[in-house]
């Protein structure tokens, strides 16, 4: 495990050398195994140990000079040092960046849980048993062609010249299968699932399996749909990929930027249905990859985003809740330049409903399982969207899957047309999210 008390004594030690006088470090090291497998044969795989640190130093006009190094040793980081300094004379002096006041606030204990990593042979023989029961579920399936099983040990830590000193490690194990089926006279059929854990030995492996199994057959008998305006009910895993794609409604850096959707006076104005509240926790219990502080070293925390329908709080890092006279919420990521981002979504029902759905009973309702090409299919500074997806048409709690077809619409008209907001959350890659009923959204069939 990294000694960060010694990379911290090492930087000071370079700095003084160099005479720095104001410096800070971000950066992390990363362990990591995965094997992917075909027909039960191992495909690839691949280990590796990483690490990426940030420097940036501050000259006496206050100028910053940022640089980075992939070693965590006393030159690589006399080099980066040096290489900031020299970079610094060219540094802005506008909205300057500085540390974030909050960069020495005392963290909750980290039990820094590094697990030990069991050998490639064992996640080679999880995978093929996992691919081989996948296989056998169903003749149409004929294969995995994208699977991954992976540990992973991850080292974060910030330093700063005045005695910040953050560090924390654990342990991610992640499953990924996505299934294949050719049946003769029809289209190829997709399907995939996705589970993360702290541990091997924890990971839901059969879980994954079965909801990839599930959603394969789900899948195999198809058919048209009409074009139309119909109740559209996103999956979490749907949701939030939306969300993610118009994060820029929350994104201080965004606002400054004038890169988003919404302006400093956005703030307490009602952005959607009151039946909807949204947050950002990274402390989430279910989110298996917690962190305690962002890359400035402020503490990460729950960030309310919009509180029964209305816009509560932006995400910002130390720069930007400097500039619009807020306090820094824990998304700064450190690079070439301090960016904001979002850490782990927690949606929930707002106001309770005058009225409550169900699958089981719904008629002619549209189920968007999984939401695909949103890297071309978004316009995220105009609020659109038009994208395709998998799911199902339901009617009385029977599925028909979507042959080929895409959902369109303005996603602040999405959230002002939400009609139900299911109570039960469900756990995804990025968040927690229960399902979202939305009214009259624009569906293309083929």
């Amino acid at each position: 495990m990294l000694n960060i008390s010694e990379l911290a004594a090492i930087a000071q030690d370079k700095a003084q050398q160099l005479g720095i006088h104001k410096f800070d470090l971000s950066g992390s090291t990363v362990d990591d195994a995965s094997v992917q497998v075909d027909q039960g044969a191992p495909k690839q795989v691949k280990a590796s140990n990483r690490s990426s640190v940030t420097v940036r130093v501050w000259n006496e006009a206050h100028q910053v000079g940022i640089a980075s190094t992939t070693d965590v040793d006393a030159l690589g980081l006399e080099v980066a040092l040096k290489t900031a300094q020299e970079a610094s004379a060219f540094g802005i002096t506008e909205h300057a960046p500085d540390f974030s006041p909050e960069a020495k606030v005392a963290l909750p204990d980290s039990p820094n849980e590094i697990v030990p990593q069991a050998p490639i042979s064992d996640l080679l023989e999880r995978l093929c048993q996992a691919e081989h029961r996948v296989l056998e579920a169903h003749p149409a399936i004929v294969g995995v062609p994208y699977n991954s099983l992976s540990q992973r040990d991850v080292e974060r830590f910030y330093v700063h010249s005045e005695g910040a000193l953050r560090h924390e490690a654990q342990s991610i194990s992640t499953i990924y299968l996505y299934s294949k089926t050719e049946q003769e006279g029809k289209k190829p059929r997709s399907a995939g699932a996705f589970r993360m854990s702290r541990q091997l030995e924890t990971l839901d492996v059969e879980g994954c399996l079965q909801e990839t199994i599930d959603k394969t057959i789900s899948h195999l008998d198809y058919q048209k749909i009409p074009t139309g305006k119909y109740t559209v009910v996103f999956s979490p895993e749907a949701f939030l990929s939306l969300l993610g794609a118009f994060s820029n409604l929350f994104n201080a850096q965004s606002i400054l930027d004038k890169q988003s959707l919404s302006t400093p006076d956005s703030l307490g104005t009602q952005i959607a249905s009151p039946l909807l509240s949204v947050a950002d926790d990274m402390l989430h219990p279910a989110n298996v990859g917690q962190s305690l502080f962002d890359g400035e070293g402020t503490p990460t925390r729950r960030v309310s985003l919009i509180e029964n329908g209305i816009l509560k709080n932006f995400l910002h890092s130390a720069g930007t809740a400097k500039r619009m006279n807020a306090q820094p919420t824990g998304h700064a990521n450190m690079g070439s330049k301090i960016t904001v981002g979002p850490h782990f979504y927690h949606v929930s029902q707002g106001e309770p409903g005058q009225q409550s759905y169900s699958l089981a009973e719904a008629e002619n309702v549209v189920l968007v399982d999984d939401l695909q090409a949103l890297h071309a299919g978004v316009k995220s500074l105009q609020g659109s969207f038009s994208l395709p997806f998998d799911g199902w048409v339901v009617n009385g709690g029977d599925r028909i899957s979507v042959e080929s077809a895409t959902v369109a619409g303005d996603f602040r008209e999405v959230l002002k047309s939400i009609l139900y907001v299911e109570p039960e959350v469900h756990l995804t890659p990025s968040g927690v999210c229960p399902y979202i009923w939305v009214e009259g959204l624009s569906v293309t069939g083929e």
